[in-house]
């Protein structure tokens, strides 16, 4: 399967204080048939995230509609598991409200961050949201004694599904300690108590592998197929040889999956806002199409965009 690159869709202005730089980790919900809305990650002048959202036509969600001006969500009080930022991970609509799972953010002395799994509820169509909680869906525990990050919900005849980021430790890297994580599954009956048994669905493929991240989810001819992003240990941040590529794997059950990084279909642009990197990869299916949003160069401070293909070229 081929992805047509159709640009750049959205950066922010930097207009307000909350949204200085990065619009990262794009994560769509379609609202109706014309509507597709896209939260957004962004940075304020202390480097603290929040999430907002903007809105696109479903038909061309090069077209944007609507831009919201103020965050949806925000860090929680000093202590918290996302005291120094909120990053959207994952939309879903279940009955009448709007799921959104994200990831809560902690600096740290000993090595640079934490994460953990938050979730918040939105009752009017995702326009605002209540966090469940102060406290985190799940942190570390006896069997995941670093940190877990970004998830991949779907919902299947009442059953919840997740592809979420384990960390299994810490490397020192040129002086810096750098994280290293793979993709792991997990299940609940109602999307907030989950069950984890250490189930890896995408595991390191070599030792200089060393960042898997942002499980994008489609069930299509009954295979699973799923896009995510993967680098290495070393000079990620600077060098494209080593930086955020996104990689594809395909499932029969979901649980056991198969690597095929070299039919993920895109690649990193001969020059542009995605040039450099390509990641956080999100796959969403309206009217005829799959449209993938992805970030580009630096994490997402280059902005979003969008690439599409026919359903029926699958």
């Amino acid at each position: 399967m081929n992805w047509i690159k159709k640009g750049l869709v959205f950066n922010v202005k930097g207009n307000y204080s909350w949204n200085k730089t990065h619009a990262q980790v794009p994560t769509p919900i379609l609202i109706s048939n014309n509507l597709i809305r896209v939260y957004y990650t962004s940075r304020d002048q202390e480097n603290k995230s929040h999430i907002s959202f903007i809105d696109v036509s479903a038909k061309n969600p090069l077209e944007i509609i609507y831009e919201h001006d103020e965050p949806v969500l925000s860090p929680g009080p000093s202590g918290t598991f996302d005291d120094c930022g909120v990053m959207c991970s994952w939309a879903i609509k279940h009955e009448k409200e709007i799921y959104l799972y994200y990831i809560g953010w902690n600096v740290r002395n000993t090595v640079p961050y934490y994460n953990a799994v938050g979730l918040a509820i939105s009752k009017n169509e995702g326009r605002s949201f209540t966090k469940i909680s102060e406290g985190p869906l799940w942190d570390r525990d006896i069997y995941e004694p670093f940190f877990s990050a970004s998830t991949c919900v779907i919902k299947e005849d009442g059953f919840w599904r997740n592809w979420y980021l384990s960390c299994t430790g810490y490397k020192e890297v040129l002086g810096k300690m750098e994280p290293r994580y793979h993709i792991k599954y997990a299940e609940s009956n109602d999307g907030i108590h989950w069950v984890r048994n250490g189930v890896i669905a995408i595991d390191y493929k070599n030792d200089f592998e060393a960042g898997i991240v942002k499980a994008s989810v489609v069930k299509h001819n009954s295979i699973y197929k799923m896009w995510y992003s993967h680098r290495n240990f070393v000079d990620y941040r600077t060098d494209s040889s080593n930086s955020y590529k996104i990689g594809y794997a395909e499932s029969y059950d979901g649980i056991i999956w198969t690597r095929l990084d070299s039919e993920s279909g895109i690649s990193l642009s001969a020059k542009g806002w995605d040039s450099k990197m390509i990641e956080y990869p999100h796959v969403i299916a309206s009217g005829e199409k799959f449209y993938l949003f992805y970030n580009g160069n630096q994490f997402g401070q280059s902005g979003f965009g969008l690439a599409e293909t026919y359903i029926n070229n699958e």
